[in-house]
């Protein structure tokens, strides 16, 4: 029976731009681009999980809010569960690069200029209806 693993990712749209995050160099599938979020812990909610990944990789608030949907991925010897979750910046201190090398706004139209990881992008684009 192969693991499954349910990771949470926050869509973060200002002004018309998505705030995206680049993996480390250290990370699996290193330097690639992504919503920011991560793995849900054993007992956590979605919404705590995503709350907790977005503040220790970026160092800010966010308010949690409806999921966009969800989807499921089946790699080599585990599955994934990815959640999107629509989320805002809560204004007080600016966001800074913690456990991510590096973040970005960009247009839904830019995202063909970063890697993202294949599953990831199947997923924003069927979510967010962007056709390539």
């Amino acid at each position: 029976m192969k693991k499954v693993i349910r990771v949470v990712a926050a869509v973060i749209e200002r002004d018309g731009r998505y705030l995206i995050t680049q993996r480390r160099d250290s990370a699996v599938l290193p330097l690639q681009w992504e919503f920011p979020g991560g793995k849900v812990e054993t007992e956590e909610t979605d919404e705590t999980a995503l709350r907790r990944e977005l503040n220790e990789r970026l160092d800010a608030t966010f308010e949690i809010g409806k999921k966009i949907g969800e989807k499921h991925h089946v790699y080599d010897g585990y599955e994934v569960v990815l959640a999107l979750y629509a989320a805002k910046l809560v204004p007080g201190r600016p966001i800074r690069a913690k456990r991510v090398r590096d973040f970005r706004w960009v247009a839904s139209s830019e995202f063909g200029q970063y890697q993202f990881p294949d599953a990831d992008q199947r997923t924003m684009d069927q979510l967010l209806g962007i056709r390539r």
